[in-house]
């Protein structure tokens, strides 16, 4: 679906018209789930209660995509593929929100790193997970927390993957806006 679309876009096909038109589908509307909370200080060995949620269906989701679409500095964009999203939690409050999905298409610094060939990279990409989204809400102030929970994330992921999809996924990446954050965390 992509890809078609970015051809039609590039002028090399025309797709037909949608036979349906779904309002507001990609639309976020903010509520007051999402609304900012007092600033919060403190310091990693205080957040005993510090776990991943997954997110799935429903209100949570909404929810997910209230604070991503509100907060992140690239909002919320609607992800291809498969994806699994994460509620970074201290028992009932919400600290942030991560997303993963599917890699991108051809990295030549990550393809080159891993010495593959056209082919190989065609049948081994899936097991590349991106993440595309990392955000820490605006009123979390708390020094490791990125850190913190990207460890998390990387023993568990995994397994979730293994479950939602069938499979192990073998990679991690991500991209850094050098321009906005230094990526230390990582």
């Amino acid at each position: 679906r992509v890809v078609m679309l970015r051809m039609q876009r590039d002028g090399l096909i025309a797709l037909p018209a949608p036979t349906r038109h779904m309002p507001g589908k990609y639309k976020i509307i903010e509520t007051a789930a999402s609304n900012a909370e007092p600033d919060v200080y403190c310091d990693i060995r205080e957040l005993a209660d510090l776990e991943l949620q997954i997110v799935t269906r429903g209100a949570n989701l909404r929810r997910w995509n209230e604070f991503v679409g509100r907060y992140h500095y690239l909002s919320y964009k609607m992800l291809p593929g498969a994806q699994l999203r994460y509620f970074m939690m201290n028992g009932e409050r919400v600290l942030g929100a991560m997303g993963f999905g599917a890699s991108a298409w051809m990295v030549a610094p990550r393809d080159n790193f891993i010495c593959w060939t056209h082919e190989e990279r065609e049948r081994g990409l899936h097991l590349i997970v991106g993440q595309s989204r990392f955000l820490i809400l605006p009123w979390i102030h708390c020094r490791n927390l990125a850190s913190r929970t990207l460890s998390m994330v990387t023993e568990r992921l995994p397994g979730d993957w293994q479950e939602r999809y069938g499979f192990r996924p073998a990679l991690l990446e991500t991209f850094v806006d050098t321009t906005r954050f230094h990526g230390t965390c990582y």
